[in-house]
């Protein structure tokens, strides 16, 4: 029990992928890595505990946080935007009562130790609802506090996640203690854009069209891309996701003056991301076709987001703009994946 180890949820998915393997590059081997399904052979030699569990099994969980000193929780496990609009009362328990069971866990775990757990948590711009596309195009660069009336299941459960993780973070159990003697879970979110991995396929994102579109390409694969060439969002590669994670779990706690914060990169059109797969892939064979369910969410969402407070707060900086992402990480790794 006395060594520290870290809990990964949702270890499966493109986050999990990049951050068991950055974790293990740095010499963390003390990782519980779990998803629902066991997990991928290719990430086991990474981690000390492979295991399949699902976040809404309370007794597992307890048993894990009972057996192992676990000091930071990655809670990635999600269901995701277009997933969760298809059975909304799934993504509910696991993505509300998931995170609900593990910050349980982490405050009581605070209660007994006196010792904090840090508790990273991946947001989303799905929090935002834009509601049309003048307004879309006049918001400009939107910050964490604007326009979170989401109007997905997805956006709502991580808005309400987010406002579980202050709860745990400020005022658990505040008729209980004295504040400065209540337990607290150190919570720290953070909103990602759309994220593009050369290394994994998407899986049932919104915003999934960018790295669809280049996936396909590579593979020989026609595709129709589901939103209209003038649909812009904020896109991130998985190498920035990764830092952003990192970055923000090892930044001092005195510097941070919110729980939740903005992270970008770069914000093309779908067009733009078109162009550049054709001119890398010259016999794509890619169609727009728009899903008009699908587009009315990326309509929604903000073209571009304020990512100040944490440039300022924990210095945050992307090391990849949209040609670097294209030229220097995607079409190789891409062109490797599929050769």
């Amino acid at each position: 029990m006395n060594e520290d180890f870290i809990l990964i949820t949702g270890a499966n998915g493109e986050v999990g992928h990049g951050l068991i393997k950055h974790l293990a590059k740095v010499g963390h081997k003390k990782i519980i890595a779990f998803s629902r399904r066991p997990l991928s052979e290719e990430l086991q030699p990474f981690v000390s505990h492979p295991l399949a569990m699902d976040v809404q099994d309370l007794a597992g969980l307890t048993e894990l946080f009972e057996n192992h000193n676990i000091t930071t929780v990655y809670h990635l496990a999600s269901i995701l935007s277009t997933k969760a609009e298809h059975d909304p009362v799934l993504a509910h328990n696991i993505n509300v009562n998931g995170t609900m069971n593990l910050l349980k866990l982490c405050a009581m775990k605070m209660e007994k130790t006196g010792k904090p757990v840090k508790f990273i948590y991946p947001s989303s711009i799905a929090v935002h609802a834009i509601p049309n596309l003048e307004v879309k195009a006049q918001a400009g660069k939107v910050k964490e506090n604007d326009y979170v009336q989401s109007t997905t299941m997805y956006g709502i459960n991580k808005l309400y996640c987010e406002n579980l993780g202050r709860y745990f973070n400020s005022h658990y159990k505040q008729l209980s203690y004295a504040p400065d003697e209540r337990p607290y879970v150190d919570f720290r979110a953070l909103r990602f854009p759309g994220l593009i991995s050369a290394d994994t396929m998407p899986t049932g994102g919104t915003s999934d069209y960018g790295p669809e579109m280049i996936h396909a390409a590579a593979s020989n694969r026609h595709y129709n891309c589901f939103v209209r060439p003038d649909s812009t969002l904020p896109f991130m590669v998985m190498p920035d996701a990764i830092k952003s994670l990192v970055m923000l779990h090892a930044a001092d706690r005195k510097r941070l003056t919110q729980t939740v914060y903005n992270v970008t990169s770069f914000s093309p059109t779908a067009q733009e991301i078109y162009e550049v797969t054709k001119a890398a892939f010259p016999n794509a064979d890619i169609d727009f076709v728009p899903d008009v369910n699908r587009q009315g969410i990326v309509d929604s969402w903000p073209a571009d987001i304020d990512d100040s407070a944490a440039r300022k707060d924990w210095d945050w900086q992307p090391d990849y703009d949209f040609e670097r992402a294209i030229n220097e990480y995607l079409i190789p790794a891409i062109r490797q994946r599929y050769a």
